[in-house]
């Protein structure tokens, strides 16, 4: 499975992915999942969002057990976020039925869509549709950095966009949803464990800084007559890094947009946006705080006008005590040491249906710590300890 969807959308340059929602790549990936269904044997459905889901029994029965994660990526991102997810999924199945292992519940292997919102600009499309947590003139207002909007693309892709929108009916029928994840930082590195579980998913969002300044002539424009937004910029990006680092948080400027951008001209417009994340909503606010106080303070000093918009806010996310104390337990039954617990950075589909149904999260480690890059990767051994962790916890979960 994982040599067939390995080429898939990568990009001969320069090694990563580019999986974006609704064009060739995703379909390509689409395919891969429906054909991944069919060999089992599996029902395929596609909701009205465009989430694909693999069923084994009968989804209308109610309380069944999902697993999966997403097959799209951010620009240039690596193999293992998202994909390990619904690899290991299917794997997980085929260990089950070669246990043998009877089933109470019926089961479910989904791929949500457009999870890293690398097109759109806001993640967790796919799932906050069908949560409701984004409506559909919401959606259907977002554009990809070509202006097209996502309507006109899911069309394109013979998706119905007047479709989507909240999918109460369906989430009522899941008892529990259970992701798998490539660990997105060390902590499992560094204790030596192959195998974890999340505890919650850190407050984040982000935030869109516009500086306004004047267009001119970059060789002939003295600097004192000059409003160049390009400035305040990078001051406040330098006071990104200062305020994230006194409230033990993170902040990154990781995108920028520069008008006219041209290497002899002084830019009029530069649009950053600054994606922040802290273990607690009042550390991340303070951080955000600090920041936008800094670019406004540097863009007054430069002559420079300011629009500070937020694009989007996702608060503390607590996975669901019982199902995650009953994953320790299953997992820890023929072990005298306890799995490790951990929070996290970074957001999840699982994190946002967690206000509709109980989920949890399982963390295979990462020896490098490094995602969202070509060189993010997981050895095959902790790979397939995380498959074999996710069978016992189906296994488990399907037979109560």
């Amino acid at each position: 499975m994982w040599r067939e969807l390995l080429p898939l959308g990568r990009h001969p340059g320069s090694g990563g992915y580019r999986r974006y929602a609704w064009t060739g790549a995703d379909a390509e990936c689409r395919a891969w999942f429906t054909a991944q269904a069919e060999l089992r044997g599996l029902r395929l459905d596609v909701d009205r969002n465009g989430n694909q889901w693999a069923w084994l029994g009968d989804p209308a029965a109610g309380d069944a057990v999902v697993t999966g994660s997403h097959l799209d990526s951010v620009p240039d991102g690596g193999a293992f976020d998202g994909p390990l997810g619904v690899v290991s999924a299917f794997a997980a199945l085929d260990e089950l039925r070669r246990r043998g292992t009877p089933f109470s519940r019926p089961l479910g292997i989904v791929n949500f869509g457009d999870e890293e919102g690398a097109r759109f600009g806001l993640a967790c499309v796919g799932s906050r549709l069908t949560a409701g947590q984004l409506t559909r003139a919401q959606a259907h207002r977002l554009t990809d950095g070509d202006g097209t909007p996502l309507p006109r693309a899911m069309e394109a892709a013979g998706h119905d966009p007047d479709a989507i929108g909240p999918d109460p009916e369906r989430l009522a029928r899941i008892g529990a949803f259970v992701e798998l994840h490539v660990e997105q930082g060390r902590a499992l590195d560094l204790s030596g464990d192959r195998v974890g579980i999340a505890s919650a998913i850190w407050p984040h969002g982000r935030w869109r800084f516009d500086f306004r300044g004047e267009a001119n002539h970059a060789g002939t424009t003295r600097l004192t007559d000059r409003r160049d937004p390009m400035l305040p910029y990078a001051e406040t990006v330098l006071a990104a890094r200062r305020e994230a680092e006194l409230a033990g948080a993170v902040a990154t400027f990781g995108k920028i947009a520069v008008e006219p951008n041209g290497v002899n001209a002084i830019p009029s417009l530069v649009r950053g946006w600054l994606d922040s994340r802290a273990a607690d909503q009042p550390s991340l606010d303070a951080v955000v705080a600090g920041v936008e106080k800094a670019a406004r303070d540097h863009a007054a000093a430069h002559g420079v006008d300011l629009d500070v918009v937020r694009e989007s806010r996702t608060p503390v996310v607590e996975f669901d005590h019982v199902l995650r104390d009953e994953l320790a337990r299953i997992l820890g039954r023929d072990s005298d040491r306890a799995v490790p617990v951990l929070g996290t950075g970074a957001g999840h589909d699982a994190g946002i249906l967690s206000g509709s149904i109980p989920t949890a999260m399982l963390f295979v480690r990462n020896p490098t710590g490094v995602s969202h890059s070509p060189a993010e990767y997981a050895d095959e051994d902790d790979c397939v300890a995380g498959v074999a962790a996710l069978a016992d916890v189906l296994e488990g979960l399907a037979r109560t």
